[in-house]
């Protein structure tokens, strides 16, 4: 059980460094976006690269977000009935939710990121919403680690919430 414990303490670690790594790409986002628009309103010289920039780092603070996002429970859920069932009762959904939702989506979307960064890296793909053409596989990655660490995330409360149905008591 300790050996599961600390498992999971890493998988929650991950989860953590991700969501405090992707949180400095809102600074980006924000800087870049900034300058853009001081640039094009102030100075009429409007940039090649803010806009790519800005959608690249809105992508990273969201899929870096996400598993930090789902470790704090933070995600968006109707629980007009959910909130008001117990605590066995609430982990009860969330497993069968998993199951037949949460890990078949993210299975399916993780293997194609993977396709799509392995093509991107296998092709040297740029981005071509702009005249800058940024390279896209370093972003296309970033989308599968970003599920990768969401499954991970997802097994970890799984096996949370199997062990409170079974045992009762919170696993740490």
């Amino acid at each position: 059980m300790l050996m599961l414990s600390k498992l999971l303490g890493y998988i929650d670690w991950l989860s953590e460094m991700s969501g405090s790594i992707g949180k400095w790409f809102a600074v980006v986002l924000v800087l870049a976006g900034t300058f853009e628009a001081i640039a094009r309103h102030f100075f009429n010289a409007p940039t090649i690269w803010a806009y790519d920039s800005m959608c690249m780092a809105g992508g990273v603070v969201y899929m870096l977000g996400a598993s930090y996002n789902y470790k704090h429970n933070a995600h968006t859920r109707v629980d007009i009935f959910y909130s008001a069932m117990s605590p066995k009762r609430q982990a009860w959904i969330d497993l069968i939710c998993a199951l037949l939702f949460f890990f078949p989506l993210m299975v399916v979307m993780f293997k194609l990121a993977m396709d799509w960064a392995i093509r991107a890296w296998r092709i040297d793909e740029v981005m071509f919403n702009s005249f800058w053409y940024p390279p896209a596989a370093p972003y296309r990655t970033v989308f599968a680690v970003g599920l990768l660490l969401l499954i991970l995330q997802g097994v970890s409360k799984f096996i949370r919430d199997l062990y409170f149905i079974i045992k009762g008591e919170r696993l740490a």
